[in-house]
């Protein structure tokens, strides 16, 4: 049975490798990868490594590197549909059924890629030959040996309508095989034989990422040519769209065990994905021709999470990156993802390499900055912001580029990291602790049933404690104005002391309010039972401070009406505003040590 590759690619990305291999080896996590005892070789010293990010095994004792399917095969000795079929069940994935017209397409494409392959022996024929003079001395100028073009399967389609047809044709090929692979181009009056496509240019094979090879691109050795580089037309096996120049090169090469890369490098053409060959960086692609698909950013992120796209530093590099971060915006994914590197000025990787070599590259490579800075870059790009309405419009675009995003976690993070750069620009000032990193630890007064404090009853203040408390973790936006009074309060529930804390030091370290990362933060701060506890009382809590239908400034002043009545006696409410405006200003000053002299002043006024 023949199995499609989307399908067998689906099939890898559902199971990871390290849930078929750990059924027969003990695997112990490393940093990314799993390490074991080998299946293949008796050996004492783990050198069996799983990687599930890159989708791979590998041994060093035996030399064996596959993946699940292969796995199967080699540990049980089960044929290639026995170990799909194997995979596909710990997948839930029904097997794929025969299909005639499929098996016979399948023969008729292997067919035209048998003469697609005598075709690249003709062009790399020709290059050797008086005929390939000229662009053997392009080559040469570009920096490349024979040996490279040997290496890169580089040819040369000569300067004539027929070379290419007569020397296909006397080996057997008809001429409707040799228009069926884009070889040969049709005309339209039906006397006339057709000719050959690819005339006077330089020649690269482009494989799909079986590595069949199915078509090719063409460089124009004629500067006045009107097409510098011509591929391929589409055919029933070639797709521009749904293709990258040398992936399964590439992908070979980010898979192996001594490549840390956490994914492809992808470059603008064929001679800059070649120059970085060559200076090590194996696993490096290109489009062909366009911008990025969808199905080419699939394609990336198959072979690993985050792929690293190279663009000219200049405006035009810039709307180049800008379309492609809008074209990933929908597709992204926890753990995929994209960095963009950008080229010194009017340098791309093939001129860099040659001019200051493969070092200069790899920093390039170190400074690429994440998919998330690219997005705002473009939005602040998009016009001048030196007014209030240009700002609204700034953050019109960046909720605007959230909704494209469709998963959801990967959007709140998005909001976070945006509303925080937009904050730090644009918004109020941020709070930052100093270096000592000193947290407020005010001291705390247990209180039984019959003590009473500034009038309250202890019952009475312990639930509009949590009151007070539980409202700024179901709406943390709440911050944004009550922040002074909230931290002006002394707490006599230990456990609500420590929450106020928590929170103190989460406004201080961060500007954009987010419910997800505040809760996330007390639950890093082994507060999560409070949290839990907190969540049962939802309800109560919504409904104390007016309400799910409750609009937000009625609930601010219903908060502020409980942080007062928390106070106790209305007598000492001046002072108590007094000292917040102090805490407040000592906070903005960074000066931690002043600001716990301010509460415990403030805690012994009110024992007095």
């Amino acid at each position: 049975m023949r199995f499609g590759e989307h399908f067998l690619d689906e099939l890898k990305a559902r199971v990871r490798v390290s849930d078929v291999v750990g059924k027969h080896v003990k695997l112990k996590r490393q940093g990314r990868e799993f390490a074991g005892l080998s299946p293949f070789t008796n050996e004492k010293t783990p050198s069996f490594f799983v990687n599930d990010e890159k989708g791979f095994y590998h041994c060093f004792s035996s030399g064996k590197h596959g993946d699940t399917i292969s796995f199967l095969m080699e540990v049980e000795g089960l044929s290639f549909p026995e170990a799909v079929e194997r995979v596909a069940n710990m997948a839930g994935m029904d097997m794929p059924r025969a299909d005639p017209e499929a098996e016979k397409r399948a023969e008729s494409n292997k067919k035209t890629i048998s003469w697609i392959e005598q075709v690249q022996n003709f062009y790399e024929k020709s290059l050797r030959r008086d005929i390939g003079q000229e662009a053997r001395a392009y080559l040469k100028q570009r920096g490349l040996t024979g040996e490279d073009c040997k290496r890169f399967g580089i040819g040369f389609a000569p300067d004539s309508f027929d070379a290419q047809r007569e020397e296909l044709t006397q080996q057997g090929a008809s001429l409707d095989r040799l228009i069926e692979a884009g070889l040969l181009v049709k005309p339209d009056d039906p006397s006339k034989k057709p000719w050959d496509r690819f005339r006077n240019r330089i020649m690269f094979p482009i494989s799909d990422p079986r590595g069949r090879l199915i078509a090719f691109g063409g460089r124009a050795l004629k500067k006045d040519e009107k097409a510098k580089y011509l591929n391929s037309p589409e055919t029933n096996l070639f797709h521009k769209g749904k293709l990258l120049y040398r992936y399964p090169e590439a992908r070979k090469a980010l898979h192996a065990p001594n490549n840390g890369a956490r994914g492809m490098i992808v470059a603008e053409g064929y001679m800059d994905v070649i120059a970085l060959a060559k200076a090590g960086f194996e696993h490096a692609v290109a489009p062909l021709g366009t911008a990025l698909t969808e199905d080419q950013l699939e394609l990336l992120w198959r072979a690993g999470p985050e792929p690293t796209l190279c663009f000219d530093g200049d405006k035009a590099g810039l709307r180049a990156a800008f379309r492609s971060v809008e074209r990933a915006l929908p597709l992204l994914k926890p753990g995929q993802t994209l960095r963009f590197a950008l080229m010194p000025e009017d340098k791309d990787p093939d001129d860099l390499i040659r001019e200051a070599g493969p070092s200069a590259m790899q920093d390039v490579l170190d400074s690429a900055i994440p998919l998330v800075d690219m997005l705002w870059r473009r939005e602040i790009a998009a016009e001048r912001l030196d007014s209030p309405e240009a700002k609204a419009g700034l953050k019109d675009r960046i909720f605007a580029a959230l909704r494209e995003i469709k998963h959801e976690g990967v959007r709140d993070q998005y909001k976070t990291a945006l509303l925080a750069k937009f904050d730090a620009d644009f918004g109020r000032p941020k709070w930052t602790p100093n270096t000592s990193k000193s947290k407020w630890n005010p001291v705390k007064q247990k209180l039984t049933a019959s003590q009473i404090k500034g009038g309250q009853p202890a019952a009475m203040r312990s639930v509009r404690e949590r009151r007070v408390l539980g409202a700024i973790l179901e709406w943390p936006e709440l911050l944004e104005h009550v922040d002074q009074s909230l931290f002006g309060l002394e707490f006599h529930t230990e456990n609500c002391a420590k929450l106020q804390n928590c929170l103190l030091n989460y406004w201080q370290d961060t500007i954009s309010v987010d419910k997800r990362a505040l809760h996330a933060h007390i639950e890093d701060n082994g507060l999560e039972s409070m949290l839990i506890s907190f969540k049962r009382d939802r309800k109560l809590i919504i409904s104390g401070l007016g309400g799910v239908d409750a609009d937000f400034k009625s609930r601010i002043k219903t908060w502020l009406a409980e942080a007062q009545a928390l106070e106790g006696q209305t007598g000492r409410l001046g002072a108590r505003n007094e000292t917040r405006g102090r805490m407040a200003d000592t906070i903005r000053s960074e000066n931690t040590d002043a600001l716990q002299r301010i509460m415990r002043s403030s805690f012994e006024e009110r024992k007095g």
